[in-house]
């Protein structure tokens, strides 16, 4: 099994209410983001690449310009624009490239990042008795 991880960076503003930072977190201030975005398989035996990294940089740009300068609050579909939910809506607009497994944003200049792994399948590990 491989993963591949392709990133691309984006400048983007954003205003948030009701963290333990105040009054300096709900004035709109902006940060340098990259997002990180993995991909898991075996590799095409004709090919040799797990994806072709080209079609995982289209729908990787057609995200980035959804969000790059762009006031993050106004982003529809986004909600809170926190960590957690800029790595899921980046997840959510790029899993029919391929076999998404994660989706990571960074906000290095605040030493922070999250990962967003998608919806979960459940298990079925239950044990029937006849």
């Amino acid at each position: 099994m491989w993963e591949l991880t392709k990133s691309f960076r984006f400048e983007a503003a954003h205003s948030l209410k009701g963290t333990t930072f105040g009054a300096a977190s709900e004035e709109i201030h902006g940060h340098s983001f990259r997002a990180e975005v993995s991909v898991r398989g075996t590799p095409d035996p004709e090919t040799g690449m797990v994806m072709d990294l080209g079609l995982l940089e289209r729908s990787m740009e057609e995200v980035r310009k959804a969000l790059d300068h762009k006031l993050l609050n106004n982003v529809e579909a986004l909600g809170t624009p926190t960590l957690e939910n800029i790595s899921r809506y980046i997840f959510e607009r790029i899993q029919h490239a391929g076999q998404i497994t994660r989706v990571s944003v960074h906000r290095d200049s605040c030493n922070e990042s999250c990962t967003y792994f998608g919806p979960q399948k459940l298990m079925d590990n239950c044990h029937h008795e006849d």
